[in-house]
C-alpha cells in the first residue's frame, strides 16, 4: 500500500487564515512542509479519507486525478473533514455522471447532512460504525471509536492490505477504554496520528498535544500494537501548538515519530 498525505493541518491549516501568530508567519515566509492544507489522506490513489475545504488545491498541486477515487471514508462531520458542497461537483452539470461513481463511507451524522443537502441527488453512501469491519474491494476497513465529537460517532480507521495495516487518526482525543480494548492483539505497520496541539494544550477533551501523542504512542508500543519497524507519522497540526516543521522534527525524533507534511508518502 502507498499512503499519500494530501494535507496535514488543522481546522485553520497553517498559516492560519487570519492569525498572525509566529507559525503562521513562519509558513508564511518559508513554505515548503510548514505550509499545511486541512488533513486529508489518500490510500493507492484511489481510496480517499476525508474531504475537506482544501480538496482542489491538494489534488491540482499534487498531481493527483480525483476521477481515480472509488470511495471516501470520513472521520467525522467537523467542517475541515466534510467539506459537503463539494461533494456536488462529482455530478452533472458539473461531470457527465448522472450517479455518483465514488463510494461514501461515514456515520451516521454524515448520512443525516448528505440526505438533507441533497435529497433528490443519487449518492452512494454506507453507514460505518465503530468496531464494526467492512470491506472495500481488497481492502479491509475497520472503524474504531475516537475521542473527539462527542454528539456523533467519530471514527479513526484501520486499513489492511496483503497482511499490512494503515492506521488513519486524524482527530484522535485521548481513546477511551473501548478503543484501548479493541487494540488489544492488533498490529498496525504504519500509524498516522494526530498531534494538533504541540505545546499548548488546551481545555478541549478531543485532540492531542506533544505529551499526550508521545504517550498514546508509547503505550501503543507497550501493547505490541507498533512493532519494531512500524512508521508513525503526525498530522492535524494546528499554529496554536507552536512548533514549526523543524521544531516538531527535533521534539518528536528522540521518540520515533516523524511529523507529517503535505505530499508525503509513505510505502508499506
Amino acid at each position: 500500500m502507498e499512503l499519500l498525505l494530501q494535507g496535514t493541518g488543522a481546522a485553520d491549516g497553517i498559516p492560519a487564515l487570519f492569525a498572525d501568530s509566529k507559525v503562521s508567519d513562519h509558513a508564511r515566509r518559508n513554505g515548503g512542509p510548514d505550509r499545511r492544507s486541512r488533513s486529508a489522506a489518500l490510500i493507492d490513489g484511489h481510496l480517499r479519507i476525508d474531504l475537506g475545504p482544501d480538496v482542489w488545491y491538494q489534488c491540482a498541486s499534487q498531481n493527483v486525478r480525483p476521477a481515480d477515487w472509488s470511495s471516501i471514508l470520513f472521520t467525522h462531520t467537523h467542517d475541515d473533514h466534510f467539506a459537503i458542497a463539494e461533494l456536488q461537483l462529482l455530478l452533472f452539470p458539473f461531470c457527465p455522471e448522472t450517479a455518483s461513481p465514488i463510494t461514501l463511507y461515514g456515520n451516521e451524522m454524515a448520512e443525516q447532512l448528505l440526505s438533507e443537502r441533497y435529497a433528490e441527488w443519487p449518492f452512494e453512501f454506507q453507514v460505518a460504525r465503530s468496531f464494526e469491519p467492512f470491506a472495500i474491494g481488497d481492502y479491509g476497513i475497520t472503524p474504531f471509536a475516537a475521542y473527539h465529537k462527542l454528539d456523533e460517532d467519530s471514527l479513526n480507521y484501520l486499513i489492511a492490505k496483503d497482511g499490512k495495516t494503515i492506521g488513519y487518526a486524524s482527530d484522535t482525543g485521548y481513546w477511551q477504554e473501548p478503543t484501548w480494548e479493541f487494540l488489544e492483539g492488533k498490529r498496525i505497520d504504519a500509524l498516522v496520528i494526530e498531534c494538533t496541539e504541540g505545546l499548548h494544550r488546551t481545555a478541549y477533551h478531543g485532540h492531542l498535544d506533544l505529551k499526550e501523542c508521545v504517550l498514546v504512542i508509547e503505550r501503543l508500543r507497550k501493547m505490541g500494537v507498533l512493532h519494531d519497524t512500524s512508521t508513525v507519522i503526525t498530522t492535524h497540526h494546528s499554529h496554536l501548538g507552536g512548533l514549526t516543521h523543524e521544531a516538531l522534527t527535533e521534539a518528536l525524533a528522540p521518540h520515533g515519530i516523524a511529523p507529517g507534511y503535505d505530499g508525503m508518502r509513505i510505502s508499506l
